[in-house]
């Protein structure tokens, strides 16, 4: 379905006779804050289409067929990983990445299991068999876990061309233009100049989608998630793009081009004005402190290095420990990744969320029930709780590593009291244990995200058991609105600014503080400079973020007294549609 709003307005010739005329309107989600106008290019790969069945006979030439794309693929890889190791180390990981998922051991026995013993021809086992690795991790809820999608996808959109001996596009840009595409992979944007590429769109893809992160990266303005956007647009048709409100205007007249180049310009200033903000601590302009850390997932140096601008790690994901492996982690090798980010950060507080795993986040190592709800299901601490040897290996792990540096432990998915209880005599029981073996633990914290609605309404019992919390926002306000945040057919039931959420930021931020214990926000919300000061009228005195958030939260900060926010949090707490705490806000800040 084509996401189409046509707009009237008046052209120059046809305004004397009062006549009309239509410009089309596409809506997305806005991923990447911005404005620009400009011609528009589109980006669109070649499509694949595999071939079913071979005739019996042919599979010894179809292995040999495999092993020998597998290796020219691997080739590649590894030019374009050396080749950005030069300018851009983190990037060329990526490639890293994709060469242990061409040369990963179930991945190759399954496929050369259809083409051995179904008779499948080669490129349709490659195909089908990294689809089925791509229908479990594109369902992940875990933001940085579903985005690995992308790097599946990327490895076997090369596999299928070499196959094909198809050529590869690429993107090369000569003049600044608006990129289209159905989505960004990876090696889409690995040698891409972001000085020519005034905004995204693609027709998939979400917040926490690869491009997302690219634009957000770059700096550019990003549109996401628009239905039917190859067949709606034309190569070198004009555009202009507002991310902020999701729009893109196809063909739009002088004055609309000269409205948003002017918007650009002001964007671009406000982006270097709150780069200023950076390297100072976070004050209200009534000079009150507020606390923001940093979300880490992969405690990578290029991560790391935003940590003289924070005061702390508020959120260290641990899944990647896992998802990038082909057996479970160890303990010393879980042990020494957790000590390295805690001697970094020293004394400053590191919360490390445990492992977020679950039916809907595939390990291939572990046969793990399928599961028809999975975002209801088996994850997390649920998980932890059904597989008590790999939840304590990842906790004696952190309970060694504590002696390193400032350690908080918290417990994602937690809904009722019960689970608080069990978790926390769980990590008593490994505390005794390793005290029994004369091994050193250091001083921990131990707290837990909110991200069900159902502990949300018991924060005031919970305050009471943990010595801290963080506000997962994205799970909170998937659960809190019934709608998938990684299904774009529901994107607009996804509201952050739902005046619900709000509610209940207000309650568990009221409860939390009462008991004198910290209430930080994780989540894109707390991200969002256009919720922090409501945030702040509401309580809320720590914030979390990615480093490409920092300097702009800090400088709506710097922005607010805290009169004012709570001026305005009472104002967003009487009103009743998203659409409305958006409007009141964008018109106030």
């Amino acid at each position: 379905m084509l996401t189409i709003w046509l707009t009237a307005g008046k052209s120059k010739k046809a305004a004397n006779k009062g006549s009309l005329f239509f410009n089309m309107v596409l809506r997305g989600i806005g991923a990447a804050p911005g404005f620009a106008a400009g011609k528009i290019h589109i980006h669109k790969k070649t499509c694949i289409e595999p071939i079913e069945r071979i005739d019996p006979g042919g599979e010894e030439r179809q292995l040999e067929k495999y092993q020998l794309i597998k290796k020219q693929a691997k080739e590649k890889l590894e030019k374009i990983m050396l080749s950005m190791e030069k300018h851009d180390p983190e990037k060329a990981k990526i490639f890293a990445v994709h060469q242990d998922i061409a040369d990963d051991i179930i991945i190759n026995e399954e496929i050369t299991d259809k083409i051995k013993n179904e008779h499948w021809a080669g490129d349709w086992a490659i195909y089908q068999v990294y689809e089925t690795c791509l229908s479990m991790v594109r369902k992940a809820p875990d933001p940085l876990i579903a985005q690995r999608a992308a790097d599946f996808e990327d490895v076997r959109s090369l596999l299928l061309r070499l196959w094909q001996g198809i050529e590869d596009e690429g993107l090369s840009l000569t003049e600044p233009v608006i990129i289209a595409a159905c989505d960004l992979l990876p090696s889409d944007t690995a040698a891409l100049d972001k000085n020519k590429v005034l905004a995204l769109l693609t027709e998939t893809g979400g917040v926490t989608s690869h491009s997302a992160i690219i634009a957000k990266s770059y700096g550019i303005p990003a549109i996401l998630g628009i239905q039917g956007l190859l067949n709606a647009v034309k190569q070198e048709q004009f555009a202009a793009v507002d991310s902020n409100a999701g729009t893109v205007i196809l063909d739009p007249d002088k004055a609309t081009i000269e409205d948003y180049n002017k918007k650009t310009a002001v964007f671009i200033l406000e982006r270097m004005e709150a780069d200023t903000f950076l390297s100072g601590e976070a004050y209200t302009a009534c000079k009150e402190r507020i606390e923001v850390g940093l979300n880490i997932a992969n405690a990578s140096d290029d991560e790391l290095a935003a940590s003289p601008y924070v005061d702390s790690v508020g959120l260290f994901r641990t899944e990647f420990l896992y998802m990038g492996a082909k057996a479970l982690p160890a303990e010393d090798e879980q042990f020494a990744v957790y000590r390295k980010v805690l001697e970094h950060f020293g004394q400053r507080p590191v919360t490390l969320r445990t492992l977020d795993i679950g039916g809907d986040k595939p390990l291939s190592y572990l046969n793990l029930s399928h599961e028809d709800n999975p975002f209801l299901g088996n994850r997390a601490l649920r998980f932890c709780f059904s597989h008590p040897e790999i939840f304590k290996t990842q906790i004696r792990a952190c309970l060694r590593a504590s002696v390193y540096g400032n350690l908080q432990i918290m417990l994602p998915m937690v809904s009722s009291l019960d689970d608080i209880h069990m978790a926390k005599e769980f990590i008593r029981t490994v505390i005794n244990d390793m005290k029994k073996e004369s091994l050193k633990v250091g001083e921990i914290k131990t707290g837990i995200m909110i991200e069900i609605p159902s502990i949300a309404f018991l924060a005031d019992h919970a305050a009471r058991e943990v010595d801290f919390a963080s506000i997962g926002s994205n799970d909170l306000c998937q659960y809190l609105c019934a709608a998938d945040r990684m299904n774009s057919a529901v994107a607009p039931y996804y509201q952050s600014y739902h005046p619900a959420m709000f509610r209940l930021i207000k309650e568990t931020a009221a409860a939390f503080n009462n008991a004198g214990k910290p209430l930080s926000i994780c989540g894109e919300l707390g991200a969002d400079p256009l919720a922090i000061p409501v945030l702040i009228g509401l309580g809320m005195r720590k914030f979390s973020m990615a480093a490409a958030s920092v300097a702009a939260v800090k400088r709506a900060i710097a922005s607010s007294t805290v009169k004012n926010a709570e001026k305005m949090a009472a104002k967003v707490l009487e009103l009743t549609t998203a659409a409305e705490v958006k409007n009141y806000l964008s018109k106030n800040i």
